[in-house]
C-alpha cells in the first residue's frame, strides 16, 4: 500500500531532522559534504530514464533494475567501492545508507529493499557552502527539468516548521510514471547561525 502523500513528507521531514540535528551539533563550518554541480545536467545522463512511451516507468539509476536481488546490488556496489556505511531495518524493509558512488554531486545513497529485493533508491545532495538562493534556483531548474519529462509534478509538501528553536522547511514534488514514483525533496533545518540544506531525488517502485 502506497503510504500517502502528506505522511510519506512528514516521514521524511522527520528523518531529516535527526540528520540535520547531528550536522548542527558538529563544529562549524558544516562538514564539506559534496561539490556544487548542476544537477539537472547530471540527472538527464547516468542518473535519469531515457525518453518514455505509454505504460512505461522510471528504472533506478546507476544501471539498476527494480527486485534487483541485495546480493547483486552488493556485488555492483563492491564493484564500483562504494561503501555501505550502515544496514538497518524499518518494518518489513532492510535500508541500506551508502556512499562512494562516483558520480557529480553526489554524497549518499540510499537503497530499500522489500523481501531482498530492490523497491527505492534515493539519491542525497547536500550543498553547504551555497545560500538559500542557490537552492531556490537549483530547486527550479531540476523540477522544471523533471515537469518537461514527465509531465507536471504534483506538490506533496510545503511547511516551514518554526516551533522549536531549530527552524525546519521541507518543499516536495512528486512525479507519477507508470507504476513507479518520482519524489523532489528540499530540506532544511536552521539553528543559529548553523544551517544543514539537502536536496534529495527518490526513484521508487510502487
Amino acid at each position: 500500500m502506497t503510504m500517502p502523500c502528506e505522511s510519506k513528507a512528514q516521514a521524511t521531514q522527520s528523518n531529516w531532522k535527526m540528520n540535520s540535528v547531528v550536522n548542527l551539533n558538529r563544529t562549524w563550518p558544516i562538514r564539506q559534504i559534496l561539490p556544487a554541480g548542476l544537477i539537472a545536467f547530471y540527472l538527464s545522463m547516468s542518473c535519469a530514464p531515457k525518453a518514455f512511451g505509454a505504460g512505461e516507468e522510471l528504472l533506478p539509476p546507476f544501471g539498476f533494475r527494480w527486485n534487483d536481488s541485495m546480493a547483486r546490488v552488493d556485488a555492483v556496489l563492491h564493484g564500483a567501492k562504494a561503501k555501505i556505511i550502515s544496514r538497518g531495518k524499518k518494518e518489513n524493509r532492510e535500508i541500506w545508507t551508502v556512499e562512494g558512488l562516483v558520480h557529480p554531486g553526489l554524497k549518499r545513497t540510499i537503497f530499500t529493499f522489500k523481501e531482498r529485493s530492490l523497491l527505492e533508491v534515493e539519491l542525497q545532495y547536500e550543498y553547504p557552502d551555497r545560500t538559500i538562493e542557490w537552492y531556490n534556483q537549483r530547486m527550479g531548474e531540476i523540477r522544471k527539468y523533471f515537469d518537461e519529462k514527465y509531465g507536471t509534478g504534483k506538490l506533496v509538501s510545503r511547511s516551514r516548521d518554526t516551533d522549536t528553536d531549530v527552524i525546519q522547511t521541507l518543499v516536495g514534488y512528486q512525479w507519477m510514471v507508470g507504476a513507479t514514483m518520482l519524489e523532489l525533496f528540499y530540506f532544511s533545518a536552521q539553528h543559529d547561525a548553523l544551517i544543514y540544506r539537502t536536496i534529495s531525488v527518490d526513484y521508487k517502485a510502487l
